[in-house]
């Protein structure tokens, strides 16, 4: 099992005029320690569980440039772009430029949007449910058409590209990941696309995998070929008391065969923390 770190909180000490030093000490801590992916939230402003709307937020695809010139190993991702906010035919240029420049580190985690609040209120599209779903789908398809050899045109009910041309292509073609958790629609949207699927540590998890499992076979899929992540936050305590109970947290997912934890860690500017999961979690997990 492999461990990844979620940054979704910048308001740190140091405030704005400290965060890019901060974000390089996390990065390179990280690192170190053994995380095998970093990701940023691709939200405007700050979402409710972490803190109010003006709690400090960086754009995702710019904070992941500047990661990936201060990283050289850790996988990089948007932990998920919200599909609606970019064009499709940009996006899969902005990650395609994420790639080339991360030496072949790019990931796309994609999803329908949720906020719209912030939608809203920096009038970014944000269309009923039904039609994010439907672009979230025709996104997924670009993508796919721009990482290949088909620079020809694409017509969809929402979008329609004349030219699908992408150069530089991407090193490698950048693995997708799917937010989410909806039975009907988004775990058929994993099977049918993804390289892997992300899900929450609940009671339901189990039987959201037996879901994944029928969307498989009914597309033709191997199961085991869709990767199963999970993402939790991650409380060891202040001197790494709870690491016991986390590390049997991460035995009974393993045996669900989740083979990544994307995890979010509280002060996280305080790197001894990152330091001591390194240690603590991140080689034991390698064992799971």
């Amino acid at each position: 099992m492999e461990i990844g770190l979620h940054l979704s909180n910048f308001t740190y000490p140091s405030g704005p005029a400290g965060l890019a030093d901060d974000l390089t000490r996390i990065a390179a801590t990280a690192e170190e320690a053994g995380f095998a992916r970093l990701s940023v939230m691709d939200h405007v402003w700050q979402i409710g569980v972490v803190g109010p709307p003006e709690l400090a937020m960086l754009e995702a695809y710019t904070t992941l440039g500047y990661l990936a010139a201060r990283t050289s190993k850790m996988q990089l991702l948007a932990w998920v772009t919200a599909a609606t906010y970019r064009e499709p035919g940009l996006l899969a240029k902005i990650v395609s430029t994420l790639d080339v420049l991360s030496q072949g580190r790019a990931w796309l985690g994609l999803g329908a949007g949720w906020n719209f609040h912030e939608a809203g209120g920096l009038g970014l599209p944000f269309p009923g449910t039904a039609e994010r779903f439907e672009r979230l789908e025709e996104t997924l398809q670009i993508c796919n058409q721009m990482w290949s050899d088909d620079e020809g045109p694409y017509e969809g009910t929402h979008y329609k590209l004349e030219r699908t041309l992408n150069s530089p292509q991407p090193l490698r073609t950048p693995p997708i990941l799917i937010g989410g958790g909806g039975e009907r629609k988004t775990l058929r949207l994993v099977a049918r696309y993804a390289r892997a699927c992300n899900l929450f540590p609940t009671p339901e998890l189990e039987h959201k995998l037996d879901v994944l499992r029928g969307h498989c076979e009914a597309e033709g899929r191997d199961y085991a070929d869709v990767e199963k992540t999970v993402m939790m936050s991650l409380d060891i305590g202040e001197k790494g008391e709870n690491i016991p109970a986390v590390l049997d947290q991460l035995r009974r997912l393993a045996a669900l065969d989740v083979s990544e934890v994307h995890v979010s860690v509280a002060q996280v500017w305080e790197t001894e923390r990152l330091e001591l999961i390194g240690r603590e979690v991140v080689a034991a997990a390698a064992e799971m």
